[in-house]
């Protein structure tokens, strides 16, 4: 297994000319020794399970690679073109300490539903919705305010609104992050999904700008009119709007389906204030939850397509949740919170390879672990299948056991498969 994960990482890596040699000789037992490896993905640990030094490690952490380009490549690998396809975003807070360490700031973390000082990651995914899946194309450590705020007056980042008090905030980050990223998306994917907290006029705008369009959720309590329909006065400006939808009162909404056992959808073209400023209107989907009759709920998604249906809009803001298995992935098995260095540019280096180990695991479980196509994914699986053959490989060498026996032994399945939770 370790071989046919090898062969794709030559594979992408000879695609791309700027990788000098050192790098790629560098690389390629980087991502094989982050999938077979115990412990914690830091450097020191690194060099355990690997036949390169630990200032080696650090050394070229610090060096600049195109993950980007490397997991696009991947990705046009990996998702057929007839696949449904959308892009997703979304950050996850990332624990750390110490004095010195870039972008250490307050951040919100979801685990303990509270802001606790650490790192953020902010993460530009293609989800498959056809297979269910995510892979991530480009990952970027929100800076700290004092950063960002630095980064905004030496140009490096231009704020999106055009109003010249307007607060600099974190939007303007992700915003800058989707807009210099987007040209790696595939061609398929026409919609960026994202959930309730990039539904600001920031972000709107950058998805409008890179061509596309945006889903996501409104809160329960926005401010939202109806768009009028009747017949207009011959004097006089035209009348564009005949009130505000009230969220109690699903009568003049147009109700679509039952999706699920006690969700129902409703939709209608709405103009949302907020937005005001952007001239458009937009799809809203008003999802009732009828599930507990004594109290029932409902959600707000929309999108800035309004000849989408609003069925297609409920599956892809669903399939966004895909990105959270990526966070969780990432944290527990390639090492996402492991990070031994404290600069920006080994910290950028660190959470790009933890989840491109993550993506070329997924592409060799398609391509060389025989899984059928609803089969799903397991990481856990994943590494311990690794790293049965690793240890199976070390066995070989140091005892010097003739390969071709231990290879073509009928019972050697049952030793790499040894505690994998689905065969």
């Amino acid at each position: 297994m370790e071989d046919n994960l090898a062969s794709i990482i030559k594979r992408i890596l000879a695609k791309m000319d700027e990788v000098s040699q050192p790098q790629q000789k560098f690389l390629l037992p980087l991502f094989v020794t982050i999938v077979v490896m115990r412990g914690k993905v830091n450097f020191r640990n690194l060099s355990r399970y690997s036949d390169l030094n630990e200032k080696t490690y650090s050394r070229q952490f610090r060096k600049l690679f195109d993950f980007v380009s490397f997991n696009q490549y991947l990705i046009e690998e990996a998702v057929e073109t007839t696949h449904e396809q959308i892009g997703v975003m979304d950050c996850s807070y990332v624990p750390k300490s110490g004095k010195q360490t870039y972008g250490l700031d307050i951040f919100y973390d979801s685990c303990k539903n509270q802001p606790a000082k650490g790192l953020e990651v902010s993460n530009l995914v293609v989800i498959d919705v056809t297979d269910n899946t995510g892979y991530t194309l480009s990952s970027r450590q929100t800076p700290s305010q004092e950063a960002l705020e630095k980064m905004v007056a030496d140009g490096d980042i231009t704020p999106t609104s055009q109003i010249e008090d307007d607060e600099i905030t974190r939007i303007d980050f992700y915003a800058t992050h989707l807009t210099e990223d987007s040209s790696h998306l595939p061609q398929e994917v026409r919609y960026i999904v994202a959930d309730g907290y990039y539904a600001k006029t920031k972000f709107v705008t950058a998805v409008h700008h890179v061509n596309r369009h945006l889903i996501s959720k409104l809160r329960c309590d926005a401010n939202l009119r109806y768009l009028y329909t009747g017949p207009q006065k011959k004097k006089g400006a035209r009348r564009k709007y005949d009130g505000k939808v009230k969220f109690d009162d699903t009568s003049r909404l147009e109700y679509v389906a039952q999706v699920e056992p006690g969700l129902h959808l409703y939709t209608a073209i709405v103009n949302n204030v907020q937005f005001v400023q952007l001239k458009c209107n937009i799809r809203l989907v008003y999802v009732q939850n009828l599930r507990n009759r004594q109290k029932p709920g409902y959600a707000l998604l929309f999108s800035t397509d309004i000849n989408q249906d609003a069925i297609t809009i409920y599956r892809y803001y669903k399939a966004r949740f895909q990105i959270e298995f990526l966070f969780r992935d990432a944290k527990q098995f390639t090492g996402l919170s492991d990070c031994q260095a404290r600069c920006q540019d080994s910290l950028d280096f660190h959470f790009n390879a933890s989840f491109t180990t993550l993506n070329l695991a997924k592409v060799d479980a398609q391509q060389n672990f025989g899984l059928l196509p609803n089969t799903p994914f397991s990481m856990a699986t994943q590494k311990r299948v690794y790293f049965n053959e690793h240890l199976l490989q070390r066995f070989i060498a140091v005892l010097a056991l003739d390969p071709t026996l231990v290879i073509n032994n009928p019972e050697l399945q049952q030793l790499t498969m040894y505690g994998a939770i689905a065969a």
